[in-house]
């Protein structure tokens, strides 16, 4: 009789169960069948708690998600965009090196920064393939704790919150440091083969909005250089400009002051700095055609000057190869295309800065003085062996 009484007690517990498989489904509201007022059969009846969620299916799309927005914005960014070649480049090795993880990966980011509880300022070995550029690389509660970002330069530069992320990853690999060091005690105009091409890297903008003050460019002797673009005040930052998550720039703002169909358009002088003298067009444009006149200098030096012609191909690393007969094709070997190996003082380093200024596309709303002041001095530096007269040119500094 006890072990009958029992089986019959739990009945109601195997319907509740079933009850609840199909009918909660539905909306049906299952009452407890020992509960006194179910047997009375009352109005008071009401349904008991039950501890476990009901079946499904469930409809996803009814499961509020209050930043679905910001979500989807950084789901269609490019830093989400898992198939580009930032993220795809070691998919061979299967793992990411150190030294590339802090920028190419979340997770590498938040162990350089120490924020998975492991030393601060490094890399723990390589980082597994597969990542992006996720929601902990810029909402992780342990970036409040991160108070200054290293430049390449050394420069220890203080920052709050969220502008440690962009900082970090935005700075470059290199400085005119390293530059101003590779080619020190070396003849000018001497090629030498110990000299490689130096690489700032890619999408420097916080480079170049701190200008000299931050010395990613090579500056020349004797020369002053722009620090800090400082804007209005209501742009100190760089979310000021660029949305956390879309990455895009919003243009309204810019408008209060500026009158332009676009950021490319704002012109911020009154004069000319590429010779052209059209002072209707944006200051974006100035920057080009001096970057395009310093490109064409590099390759003039090369071939005149140094009796090595050069070849520029920005799809491939290092960017800069052989073309020793002068057919205008790049030198090949079994290997591969030939890098450049007859760099000179003079030239490394005005290629170094060409390539600064156009490795940032925004360069002309993070710091046009800064790059432009690094252009005139490279081209003037490439003028004095090639007999370039720059004041005739109409440029300027």
């Amino acid at each position: 009789m006890p072990d009958t009484a029992r089986s019959k007690r739990s009945l109601p517990a195997v319907l509740l169960g079933f009850l609840l498989s199909v009918g909660l489904a539905s909306g049906q509201t299952v009452l407890a069948q020992d509960d006194p007022a179910a047997s009375e059969g009352s109005e008071s009846q009401t349904g008991v708690p039950y501890a476990f969620p009901m079946s499904g299916p469930f409809d996803a799309a009814g499961v509020e998600i209050e930043n679905s927005q910001e979500i989807a914005d950084w789901f269609r960014s490019a830093h989400a965009d898992a198939a580009a070649e930032a993220f795809r480049h070691w998919d061979e090795e299967e793992e990411i090196t150190a030294v590339c993880a802090t920028c190419h990966s979340g997770e590498g980011f938040r162990d350089y920064h120490g924020l998975d509880g492991s030393e601060a300022g490094v890399v723990n070995g390589p980082i597994s393939t597969g990542g992006v550029v996720d929601c902990g690389t810029c909402h992780d509660a342990g970036l409040n704790d991160v108070t200054e970002v290293v430049f390449p330069s050394g420069l220890r530069h203080p920052v709050q919150g969220v502008e440690a992320s962009c900082m970090t990853c935005h700075q470059g690999r290199t400085s005119g440091t390293q530059v101003s060091e590779a080619v020190a005690g070396h003849a000018l105009d001497t090629p030498n083969p110990d000299l490689r091409f130096i690489n700032p890297h890619y999408a420097t903008a916080a480079a170049t909005w701190l200008g000299g003050y931050a010395g990613s460019g090579y500056h020349y002797e004797g020369r002053t250089y722009a620090g800090r673009f400082f804007h209005a005040p209501p742009v100190a930052s760089c979310n000021s400009c660029h949305d956390p998550h879309t990455l895009e720039v919003a243009f309204e703002p810019c408008q209060t002051c500026h009158l332009a169909d676009s950021p490319q358009a704002i012109r911020i002088a009154r004069q000319s700095y590429d010779g052209s003298g059209d002072t209707t067009k944006g200051i974006r444009s100035d920057i080009e055609a001096n970057a395009a006149t310093l490109l064409d200098m590099v390759k003039a030096y090369a071939t005149e000057v140094v009796g090595a012609p050069i070849i520029y191909d920005g799809s491939r690393y290092p960017y800069f190869f052989a073309d020793a007969n002068g057919d205008g094709a790049i030198d090949q070997t079994a290997d591969g295309p030939t890098a450049y190996a007859a760099w000179t003082p003079r030239s490394l380093r005005a290629a170094y800065n060409w390539k600064l200024v156009t490795a940032d596309p925004g360069n002309y709303a993070h710091n046009p003085v800064y790059m432009l002041q690094l252009l005139y001095d490279s081209i003037v530096d490439l003028g004095e062996p090639l007999g370039v007269d720059v004041e005739a040119m109409g440029l300027r500094r």
